[in-house]
């Protein structure tokens, strides 16, 4: 099962969002919620105390 990139849990079969950037890299989502984060907003995973990347 592929990770988040934005909080890095698993992904459910069939469920989330794949994001292709042009320069070939695969972004995958788990919720819209880690989509907007991380493309439109452009806010870092370590941040978050939601995310398992949080800067302790």
């Amino acid at each position: 099962m592929p990770l988040c990139s934005f909080c890095s849990r698993n992904i459910e079969k069939g469920t989330g969002l794949m994001y292709v950037k042009t320069d070939g890299k695969i972004l995958n989502f788990c919720s819209s919620k880690c989509n907007k984060n991380m493309l439109k907003l452009n806010r870092k995973p370590r941040d978050f105390k939601w995310t398992s990347e949080i800067k302790k």
